[in-house]
């Protein structure tokens, strides 16, 4: 893919966003929507990997006796989630020019920018592995062992005193960190697909991007969080669309909140 060139300054009062329509995250759905039917093929396909992968975790969690980790990583499924749609974002910008979409794959989006993808990826997983390690950590405060017996873990995290006291820390760090990352992340693979510049410039311009636009920022992150929670609350099946949907609605995103120029 054919990248442009980003000549404008990095300083914060320079960088360009635009301003949106509250009700704007709705128009992104309906072009996802759009781009996912017009790459079926492909975009379920995509889809169906995300499912079965999500499967195999699971499966290996069972295996080594830590589902109890199984609601901490599938929060953690929205952290990472903005790479994990790189090959959709590709899609949508070979739809959007009108080329052919047999070539079109995650590694050829990496390859556009592919130093700057790399970082960004790693900073996501290592966010992910920090929010994981602190629920390890809240588990060894409250319990005796790595964590409650399975046969009775739903009424011992959030029915008990000590559950209670873990499931309000948890929710506290998870927002914290949800937060952020969504700040972050929420246009950033999109840009650096598209453009040739360097990660931490992406990264300021998708924080201006909510900062500038938080109304109609809020109500994308809520529309996030209800589509792909459906889709994990499936059993993972339902991220087939899902995930999909979302991610093709996110180049959309992109292209409204940063000028072409």
């Amino acid at each position: 893919m054919e990248t442009t060139a980003y000549t404008g300054s990095t300083r914060w009062h320079e960088l360009v966003v635009n301003k949106i329509k509250f009700s704007e995250p709705f128009e992104w759905l309906a072009k996802g929507w759009r781009d996912m039917i017009d790459a079926a093929r492909y975009s379920l396909t995509y889809g169906a990997v995300i499912v079965l992968i999500s499967g195999l975790l699971t499966f290996v969690l069972f295996s080594t006796d830590s589902m109890f980790l199984l609601p901490f990583l599938v929060a953690g499924f929205f952290l990472v989630a903005p790479f994990l749609g790189i090959g959709l974002y590709q899609m949508s910008a070979h739809l959007e020019k009108g080329e052919p979409l047999k070539t079109c794959n995650a590694l050829e989006a990496w390859k556009s920018n592919h130093t700057q993808i790399s970082m960004i990826t790693a900073g996501f997983f290592i966010m992910m592995q920090l929010w994981i390690a602190l629920n390890y950590v809240l588990f060894s405060l409250l319990y005796e062992g790595l964590s409650p017996p399975l046969d009775n873990f739903f009424s011992n995290v959030f029915l008990s005193e000590k559950g209670r006291n873990f499931t309000i820390a948890s929710i506290m760090v998870g927002f914290f960190f949800a937060w952020w990352a969504y700040m972050i992340s929420v246009i950033t693979v999109p840009i650096l697909i598209d453009r040739k510049i360097d990660g931490f410039t992406a990264i300021r311009l998708s924080v201006k991007s909510v900062l500038q636009n938080m109304p109609a920022m809020m109500l994308w992150a809520f529309i996030i969080v209800v589509i792909v929670g459906l889709g994990l609350m499936t059993y993972f099946v339902g991220l087939l669309i899902a995930l999909p949907w979302v991610g093709h609605a996110s180049w959309h995103a992109y292209r409204s909140l940063v000028p072409s120029d």
